[in-house]
């Protein structure tokens, strides 16, 4: 079942001591983390132009007739061509009780759903105006369940490319929705019997299901 479309035609090198830089993403998928945990330093790109169709602004989590989207309204549209770091979130409307709703429904019968219940609903709760803003929160919110701590950066201006010298790992865009990539934890999922295992979602579905095992998983 094909539902994201990735590039990691060189995720397996070696990433210790080098520096990840990504687009911000809101709860990423699985196979990002998987990647995180290999290097120490995450950069993330504030000075590119939203895109639309990517997980800026968009994750997906498992549910009982296949994958489930939930995707940020953004005041402009998904149109725009504004700098990420200005990209507004449009709050006309309740959506984040509406995704928070759309979770519980998905993951109450979850292992570990109410065991992250509390501290996740209270992050829902939280207005935020910017999507940068938002999405950071949901990375550090991860972080701190998975007991990752890498050293979070942001970029001070748009690079097309990095010199190699730098020890960047530019993978900005090399996640869009569309394909799987391999390599892939497999886990029991809640509807797991009914529509059998759904392939790197986001995040939020491993921490679910295993919990304090997600860690060992994503290595």
């Amino acid at each position: 079942m094909n539902l994201f479309n990735f590039n990691y035609d060189d995720m397996t090198e070696p990433y210790e001591n080098k520096t990840l830089l990504i687009e911000s993403q809101y709860f990423p998928p699985i196979y990002f983390y998987k990647t995180l945990i290999e290097v120490n330093i995450l950069k993330i790109e504030r000075y590119e132009h939203y895109q639309k169709v990517s997980f800026r602004n968009r994750c997906y989590i498992a549910g009982p007739n296949g994958t489930i989207l939930l995707s940020v309204p953004l005041s402009k549209g998904k149109n725009q061509r504004t700098i990420m770091k200005d990209v507004r979130i449009s709050n006309l409307e309740n959506w984040q009780a509406l995704h928070w709703k759309t979770l519980t429904s998905a993951y109450r019968r979850s292992p570990w759903f109410e065991y992250f219940e509390s501290d996740l609903e209270a992050l829902y709760e939280k207005k935020f105006d910017f999507l940068l803003d938002w999405n950071m929160a949901c990375l550090e919110w991860a972080n701190g369940v998975l007991g990752i701590s890498p050293e979070i950066t942001f970029t001070d201006r748009f690079e097309k490319t990095y010199d190699p010298v730098l020890g960047i790992v530019d993978k900005r865009d090399h996640q869009q929705p569309g394909h799987v990539p391999e390599g892939s934890p497999v886990y029991a999922q809640v509807f797991g019997e009914r529509t059998g295992f759904v392939p790197n979602l986001s995040i939020l579905d491993l921490l679910f299901c295993e919990g304090k095992r997600a860690l060992e998983l994503l290595k």
